[in-house]
């Protein structure tokens, strides 16, 4: 990843590098946003806080990847605090993305302790938000920190997302207008979640992708995805890969600094 990450800032631009508008608003106001503050976030960075130092263990069900750090099974909180969840960067710029578009209905493959997943209950919490995790005792986990901060909004379902997933989409009444996947980092199962999703996906919607540059495998998920038909607008922002199906949009891929 560090000669990827050379490369990309080598290749990535700024607003100055944008030409479609939209993407030059989205950039500016929501994307490069450097300070930003907000009473909702404090109680998941106290949460947060309270994990990293957590000694409790649980067992992990791994049904993805796995991991790069721990090829236990039997992992402490805080170990899953450091090495599982995004930093609150990302849970503020999904936050701020989806009070940007104000989803209706938004999906999160991939629970684990659910810091993220709270990060976009708190940004829209009339919103529907399922969520899926295929080890148990994560979940529950995941579950507790959902009542502890009054997240009422929150769907998980638990078990192995290739049997869960294609039976929740087919029980969805509305677009799905955010999605966010975060669950098996390789090429097969990154590809076939997408184009599973993407019949439920409307002009508007965003899918975003996490660690696009985390194995080859997921570098060759991102680059089919990217040259999808129905995908017109894409946004490397290294960490994550932003998705838009906006018809009147010409076909353009970006990649843009987010530091």
């Amino acid at each position: 990843m560090i000669a990827a990450y050379i490369k990309y800032l080598l290749r990535s631009g700024n607003e100055h590098s944008i030409h479609s508008p939209f993407l030059f608003e989205l950039y500016n106001h929501v994307i490069a946003v450097k300070r930003d503050s907000n009473p909702h976030y404090e109680d998941i960075k106290k949460l947060r806080k309270k994990l990293l130092y957590s000694r409790e263990e649980i067992e992990i069900l791994d049904l993805g990847a796995g991991s790069r750090v721990n090829k236990s099974n039997l992992r402490q909180i805080r170990t899953i605090a450091k090495n599982a969840e995004k930093p609150a960067k990302f849970g503020k710029l999904f936050y701020r993305l989806i009070q940007r578009f104000k989803p209706a209905t938004i999906l999160e493959l991939g629970t684990s302790l659910g810091l993220t997943t709270l990060y976009m209950s708190r940004a829209n919490p009339q919103a529907e938000l399922i969520t899926f995790e295929g080890c148990p005792q994560t979940a529950r986990k995941a579950a507790e920190h959902f009542v502890e901060l009054h997240a009422d909004n929150i769907e998980i379902v638990v078990g192995n997302i290739d049997q869960t997933l294609p039976d929740r989409l087919g029980q969805l009444q509305t677009t799905l207008d955010f999605a966010y996947f975060d669950a098996n980092h390789r090429y097969e199962p990154t590809v076939r979640y997408f184009e599973q999703c993407l019949p439920h996906a409307g002009n508007d919607s965003l899918f975003i992708f996490d660690d696009i540059y985390w194995s080859e495998e997921m570098t060759r998920a991102w680059e089919h995805i990217k040259a999808h038909p129905q995908v017109t607008l894409t946004v490397d922002l290294f960490w994550v890969g932003l998705v838009f199906f906006r018809k009147e949009q010409a076909k353009e891929n970006f990649t843009l600094r987010f530091l």
